[in-house]
């Protein structure tokens, strides 16, 4: 009898000498889980078309914890009176001529007309002429606490229907960009999700040839994704979890891509079973045995990479770590009850009409001789070619990682985030054209009243700044302008001779000026010139006595922040992962070594990536945490193939020693790893419908990762590198040093025996 039917035979007879579980509770407890399902499905389900009401995409739910813009933001109502945000209405002539005195007054009357509409907090400015006459803009207060979409939406509509003749007309600012950006987000509950699971549904019919498998296994991944959006929905409703567009998106891929992989290893160590000759329940039981141990171990390692971004100062970046870690922990909780119970159910029959016939999942009794199928052939390649195929895997690797020098990751302006047409972006220009590029988006200082002078003095002499005012809410429009004439601050007079100047609005001591910056407030110019402005109010009134917020300040201290969130928790994240890998392989080495190849996989990635987003796509850059997210994704889900195989592996060594063990993993597991990594990439891509420049970056970026991961770094790299150094990948556990000794009093043990067979 071979060595490879005898742990099947001995595997059989413990099933049949085992006791017999009755059969109302091999059909109630199947049953009860899958109801349980059900229920929390059906509950969870409806809320898709509730997460506007606790998501928001504003900018406030981006910015950075303990900047100073974010402490300038927190105080700005107490000098506006409200919660608003700042719409702006452009208006130029078509044919670059002066506005004539009609066109003035029919704009006038539009600026009357949009007070009227829900959602704008109070009355909107009067048009304010350009210097060349060409030229005018309307301010236009938005409840940031409404619908900011819906309101600018409602502003657009009146001033299409009552722009003059001869006028084009676009509404921009901070409002526009929002509302821009929201409706970049409106596909995430619709079309991104059909895209995903429309794309995983081909997947699995393809591999399993099956039409009722792809189904349960896709409910599988879908009840996870309902259960852990009503768990996430209700943390968001009750503040302890900030939801935004982009954190949504990314919870839907994941749960997705994660549970269908769960559920692949299952299915795999199920079909095994069934091809074993077990029953539905025995089958059940063994496959969840043997799949319990690869599943939680990759879903905690996951989580584990999730949870690492609670280290982040950017609200974002916190809220992502624990909604994802719900939607994995729901994954994993699905893979292991609810699909099991599904399968314990159908048993045979859910692979109809291709069902594994006995011993159809026996793996070949030796591996280094000619068997047919890839994978069979493929670990016969590896074992021939150990040495020379991990060394070519590295060397094109390292060659991939070059193009990383080439990432421009370091911000993209706001007018850039949403692909495609834009609205706010065509205005913006428009407004450059005619007015200082900051229009609308002024840099706030927050000062103390007595320094305000002072604090004016030096607005006034850094270069970049256009003019600068003072909030006021006795001044038309909020605000007045102001000079520091004689180490006083003055407010400019509005209205006929004799009229007072307005006061400024005083709060806690403090006043906040507006400082209107020449250049548009996204672009690298206006950064630079609200860096000189924070080192000159520092060096001139003190550490702290200014801060200057607004949308600059924010770019500029969320991509502070995220390149210090990056150098700080990628570190974390592969100690963290690593430490895991050694407690479930009870190695150091092969750890160490499935860490190394992650990396360099990782590298490879982001190199092609960006030489595609420069090259191809023609992209401007990419936010300083598309790396960040790239590597938690791609190390934490590359390193589920890894245990994937490395668990099948550490498993068949221990019956047939190391070097056969990695053979038969590779076939064992090959298959499974190569759907799922095609189900993974296939998920990450589908971001790639959503207009949102973030997303479409991460989406190129994991996919690509994951095949590269899939057919390179778990099918040749990973298995040629564990061949090749043999035993000593185990070290120091038990099992290495019983590789060892057997080597010792064989020559060279089993794996000798299997090395010189292939040498002769």
């Amino acid at each position: 009898m071979s060595d490879s039917l005898r742990p099947t035979l001995r595997r059989s007879r413990r099933s049949d000498d085992a006791p017999r579980v009755s059969r109302w509770l091999r059909i109630g407890i199947p049953s009860l889980l899958v109801l349980l399902w059900v229920v929390g499905g059906s509950i969870g389900g409806p809320f898709f078309g509730k997460v506007d009401e606790v998501a928001t995409n504003d900018q406030s739910s981006f910015l950075p914890q303990s900047a100073d813009a974010t402490r300038v933001s927190e105080r700005l109502t107490d000098f506006t009176g409200g919660d608003t945000i700042p719409a702006i209405v452009v208006a130029a002539t078509a044919d670059g001529s002066a506005l004539s005195d009609s066109q003035v007054a029919a704009l006038q009357t539009l600026a009357t007309d949009i007070a009227g509409i829900d959602g704008v907090a109070g009355d909107a400015s009067p048009p304010v002429v350009s210097d060349d006459g060409k030229a005018v803009q309307i301010f236009v207060p938005i409840d940031s606490s409404g619908e900011v979409r819906e309101a600018v939406e409602q502003v657009r509509d009146v001033v299409a229907g009552d722009v003059p003749a001869g006028v084009d007309a676009w509404v921009t600012g901070p409002a526009g960009f929002t509302a821009d950006l929201v409706k970049g987000f409106l596909g995430i509950d619709g079309l991104l999700l059909i895209v995903a699971l429309a794309s995983v549904f081909v997947i699995l019919v393809i591999v399993y040839r099956s039409p009722l498998l792809p189904i349960l296994v896709l409910l599988t991944s879908v009840f996870a994704l309902c259960v852990a959006l009503l768990t996430v929905w209700w943390l968001a409703f009750a503040g302890i979890v900030v939801l935004n567009g982009q954190v949504q998106g990314i919870l839907f891929i994941l749960v997705i891509g994660a549970a269908t992989d769960y559920a692949l290893l299952y299915v795999a160590r199920f079909r095994e079973a069934i091809g074993s000759g077990e029953r539905r329940w025995d089958a059940t039981v063994r496959a969840w045995k043997g799949a319990v141990e690869p599943i939680l171990a990759s879903g905690g390692t996951v989580i584990a990479g999730l949870l690492c971004l609670l280290l982040s100062d950017l609200a974002t970046n916190r809220a992502l770590g624990p909604i994802a870690s719900i939607g994995i922990a729901f994954a994993v909780l699905s893979a292991l009850t609810f699909l099991p119970a599904l399968l314990a159910l159908f048993g045979r029959a859910a692979f109809w009409p291709f069902a594994p016939k006995p011993g159809a999942a026996s793996l070949p009794a030796d591996l280094t001789a000619p068997a047919k199928g890839l994978w069979p052939r493929q670990a016969r390649f590896v074992a021939r070619r150990a040495r020379p195929v991990w060394i070519v895997c590295t060397l094109v690797l390292l060659a991939a990682c070059v193009g990383v020098t080439q990432l421009r990751a370091d911000g993209v302006p706001a007018s850039d985030l949403v692909l495609g047409a834009s609205e706010a972006r065509d205005g913006q220009t428009a407004l450059a054209e005619h007015f200082p590029g900051g229009s609308g988006s002024p840099a706030y200082v927050l000062v103390p009243e007595d320094r305000a002078a002072e604090a004016v003095a030096v607005i006034e002499r850094t270069a970049g700044i256009d003019s600068v005012g003072v909030l006021s809410s006795d001044a038309p429009g909020g605000q007045a302008p102001v000079t520091a004439a004689d180490g006083t601050l003055q407010t400019t007079a509005f209205g006929p001779p004799g009229t007072a100047a307005p006061a400024p609005t005083v709060s806690d001591g403090e006043v906040l000026l507006a400082a209107t910056l020449a250049d548009t407030a996204d672009s690298a110019a206006a950064a630079d010139t609200v860096r000189d402005l924070r080192a000159s109010l520092t060096a001139e009134l003190g550490e702290d006595t200014a801060i200057v917020g607004g949308v600059t300040a924010t770019d500029i201290d969320s991509v502070d922040t995220s390149i210090r969130d990056r150098t700080l928790i990628i570190p974390i994240v592969l100690v963290v992962i690593l430490l895991i890998l050694m407690a479930l392989l009870r190695s150091v080495v092969a750890p160490l070594i499935l860490i190394g190849t992650v990396i360099v996989s990782f590298g490879a990635a982001l190199g092609v990536s960006a030489l595609v987003f420069d090259g191809v796509f023609g992209f401007p850059g990419a936010d300083p945490s598309v790396p960040l997210y790239g590597f938690v994704f791609l190390v934490a889900l590359g390193v589920d193939y890894n245990i994937f195989l490395m668990s099948r592996v550490r498993e068949e060594s221990l019956a047939h020693g190391t070097r056969p063990g990695i053979l038969r993993g590779l076939v064992a597991t090959g298959g499974v790893i190569t759907s799922a990594g095609l189900v993974l990439a296939a998920t990450f891509a589908a971001l790639g419908v959503i207009p949102i420049l973030f997303l479409a970056q991460i989406a190129f970026i994991v996919a690509f990762g994951v095949l590269l991961d899939t057919f390179v770094v778990r099918s040749l790299l990973v298995p040629a590198l564990a061949y090749d150094l043999g035993h000593r990948i185990w070290w120091p556990s038990k099992l290495g040093r019983r590789d060892a000794d057997a080597a010792g009093r064989d020559g060279r043990g089993v794996d000798g025996r299997r090395a010189r067979r292939l040498d002769a």
